[in-house]
């Protein structure tokens, strides 16, 4: 059945955890990494009471969907009857609402594999050399330890993993120079090596803050706060809930720009093809095939079953801003069945 896609309430492609639906539905779940407003202001107006506000925690920064917010979310969505996450997570003991797919746009979803890649990526592109790749290749084991026993004892341990496994990315850094890590054709201008500066001004406009019913919070483009709060979640392996997803038929699709360093495609690639799950082998010896929009070649794509994988061309951390036509094309060929063959 051909999903309409006139009856959605909104479609939000773009940072943060983002949904699209209608009141009663879910039909998609898309979780991009650095995201803070956009998701609150689409569960706002897709899910919520009038009468319930969201509290300040509900805010996705940085690059994956964090324990803290599932928790969250766990706790409050019992109230509108979706039992919305434990639906996505366990699908076998409840089906309550048409939930279809979910796809990660240039994520850390896995950091023990993911960590792993930063080498062969910079070598790739030029930003370190071959004796530069065989020193920083010294961290890794240290790395693959700590990560290890983060996924044991948690939390300061967790900590303690990211202090180890970052000196493989800042290792890269301190030869590479200057560079944008979201987009290595550019350099690193500002904080976050973007300007939101128009985007900040946007949200942070009273008339903007009034509509949306966030009362005098400030927005801010990467809240300390936040990141602070989910700094112990960054090295945990969220890989672990999508095989449930993919044996109950959920759509998956795992997309990255290929020119960003900080969540690469090489380590996004090497995750997916190591997800055990029952279609692993098959995904494995799939055929990569061009992604073609208006008859061009935008990416490379795998995909078996309800899982893909696209590497699209010219972009870097964030898709849609690169590449928008593409990432539309993405969307609605995902969305119709035409990535991988199954409609959603």
């Amino acid at each position: 059945m051909r999903m309409d896609l006139s009856k959605l309430t909104m479609i939000c492609l773009f940072h943060g955890m983002t949904m699209a639906g209608t009141r009663d539905q879910i039909l998609f779940l898309l979780i991009n990494p650095w995201g803070q407003v956009l998701a609150t202001i689409l569960i706002k107006i897709l899910f919520l009471p009038k009468n319930m506000r969201l509290p300040r925690i509900w805010t996705l920064s940085y690059r994956h969907f964090s324990r803290n917010t599932l928790n969250w979310l766990k706790m409050n969505f019992t109230l509108l009857e979706n039992h919305m996450l434990d639906t996505i997570f366990h699908l076998s003991h409840r089906k309550s609402i048409n939930f279809k797919g979910l796809a990660i746009g240039n994520g850390l979803t896995n950091p023990r594999i993911q960590y792993q890649a930063y080498p062969q990526f910079a070598l790739d592109n030029k930003l370190i050399t071959k004796e530069d790749q065989a020193e920083i290749n010294k961290l890794i084991p240290p790395c693959l330890d700590a990560t290890d026993t983060c996924g044991v004892d948690g939390e300061k341990a967790c900590e303690t993993a990211l202090q180890v496994c970052q000196k493989i990315f800042t290792g890269i850094l301190d030869i590479a120079g200057n560079i944008n890590y979201y987009d290595i054709r550019k350099k690193c201008e500002g904080q976050l090596c973007y300007d939101f500066s128009n985007l900040e001004k946007f949200l942070n406009n009273n008339e903007v803050k009034e509509a949306l019913g966030v009362g005098k919070i400030e927005f801010v483009s990467c809240s300390s706060e936040v990141y602070d709060a989910l700094v112990q979640d960054w090295m945990f392996n969220y890989d672990q809930f999508l095989p449930e997803l993919l044996e109950n038929g959920i759509k998956v699709l795992i997309y990255a720009g290929e020119y960003d360093l900080i969540c690469n495609w090489i380590g996004n690639s090497q995750w997916v093809h190591a997800m055990k799950w029952s279609g692993q082998k098959q995904f494995g010896a799939s055929k990569t095939v061009p992604f073609l929009v208006d008859g061009k070649n935008a990416g490379s794509l795998n995909s078996y079953g309800a899982l893909s994988f696209l590497k699209v061309n010219g972009a870097g951390h964030m898709v849609p801003m690169d590449q928008p036509k593409a990432s539309l094309q993405m969307l609605v060929n995902w969305i119709e069945g035409k990535l991988n063959g199954t409609k959603i």
